[in-house]
C-alpha cells in the first residue's frame, strides 16, 4: 500500500467520522413562531413596519435617528470650520 492509498483512507474515514458527527448531533426542538409573527407584521394597525417589533425596535430607531441627526450636524459643523481661512499670528 503507497502513501495514496492511505491518504485516501485517513480521508474516508475523517469523512465519516464527520457526516457522524453532524448527524447525531443533539437538536434542539424550535417552535415555529413565523405564523404569529407573519400575523404581528401583516396585521394593519397603522404602526410602520420598522416599530411592529416592539419596545426594542423603537430605542434600536431613536438610537439610529439620533446618530443620524449628530452625524449629519458634526460633519457640517467641520465643513464649516475646513471653509474659514486660518487667521495669521
Amino acid at each position: 500500500m503507497g502513501p495514496r492509498a492511505a491518504m485516501w483512507r485517513n480521508l474516508l474515514g475523517l469523512r465519516q467520522i464527520s457526516q457522524r458527527t453532524i448527524s447525531t448531533a443533539s437538536r434542539r426542538p424550535f417552535e415555529n413562531r413565523v405564523p404569529e409573527k407573519q400575523k404581528l407584521f401583516q396585521e394593519d394597525n397603522g404602526i410602520p413596519v420598522h416599530l411592529k417589533g416592539g419596545l426594542m425596535d423603537a430605542l434600536l430607531y431613536k438610537a439610529t435617528m439620533g446618530l443620524a441627526v449628530f452625524g449629519t450636524a458634526y460633519v457640517v459643523y467641520e465643513l464649516l470650520v475646513a471653509s474659514m481661512p486660518k487667521k495669521q499670528k
